[in-house]
């Protein structure tokens, strides 16, 4: 049993850039027949323009999975810690964050 266990491992390399990891507070996802695309954008206060930072782009079965990964994680979570809030207006966030104007 224990010869079968390391055949099923799979050593996973993290590099540094891919370690440090970049922030995102919108996603959108969009599908085909064949594969779900998962674009990560960075909005800045003040800033009209958003960028994307990462795209990942899955089977229809990988997303599946994510999603059950990321509702066990939610729940793990909110067991620990209590629940998360939920934004009452879901969708774009303001543009503007609810910060005053920047002026330079």
């Amino acid at each position: 049993m224990e010869n079968q266990n390391k055949d099923n491992q799979i050593n996973i390399e993290l590099t540094e850039d891919v370690a440090s990891g970049v922030y995102s507070n919108l996603s959108v996802i969009t599908h085909s027949n064949t594969e779900f695309v998962a674009d990560f954008i960075q909005m800045m206060p003040g800033v009209p323009k958003a960028k994307v930072r990462s795209r990942v782009i899955m089977t229809p079965q990988n997303a599946k999975r994510l999603m059950r990964a990321l509702a066990e994680n939610v729940k793990n979570y909110e067991a620990q810690f209590g629940p998360i809030a939920e934004d009452n207006n879901p969708g774009v966030p303001p543009i503007n964050f609810g910060t005053p104007p920047a002026q330079a």
